[in-house]
């Protein structure tokens, strides 16, 4: 897996083997998600939840992010995080977390991009959203990748879906304050 474009285009991103704990979003995926925020993406606080390998965060970063907090509950896939920041020298810019995700947004924090790309068909989109709503900046939006299959509460705290693309077996639901 490469970072796309931006300062980091080309860096290779270590992921963890198997799905069993991660599953990395594919690159046309990513392609196409960046894509449609691609101009909101500059001088912004991004949270990727559910880090995995830390690719969405990154690929935000390297196109102009502020900062990305990375937060990730599995110790293998947390070094994984942490390898990739240091392997292209943003430490300075991210902050890594290793906690569960709903105890994470217990805690007082500002962002503006969200990615949740937590493990398919365990509810824990449904269970982060009201949380992390309270979180946002007003013009924010918060990107959830799911399975195909997965429905997602049309409106959550007055944020409500503004887009969803399908890409094979993966679908992008995008939230914005209605």
């Amino acid at each position: 897996m490469k970072v796309i474009t931006g300062s980091l285009r080309g860096r290779n991103l270590d992921t963890l083997g198997g799905d069993e704990i991660t599953r990395p979003t594919t690159q046309a995926t990513k392609e196409a998600l960046f894509s449609s925020i691609q101009f909101e993406i500059e001088d912004k606080k991004v949270l990727d939840l559910f880090a995995g390998s830390g690719q969405l965060g990154i690929e935000a970063l390297s196109r102009g992010a502020r900062s990305c907090t990375f937060v990730e509950s599995n110790k293998s896939a947390y070094k994984i995080v942490e390898g990739n920041l240091d392997r292209c020298r943003i430490t300075d810019k991210a902050t890594l977390v290793f906690s569960e995700a709903k105890s994470f947004l217990m805690k007082k924090d500002n962002f503006d991009i969200a990615f949740l790309d937590p493990p398919y068909h365990k509810g824990l989109i449904t269970e982060c959203l009201p949380m992390l709503t309270a979180l946002m900046s007003e013009d924010g939006v918060i990107i959830c990748e799911t399975a195909n299959d997965e429905e997602l509460l049309q409106e959550v705290n007055g944020w409500l879906i503004s887009k969803q693309k399908k890409y094979g077996k993966t679908k992008l639901t995008y939230y914005r304050k209605g």
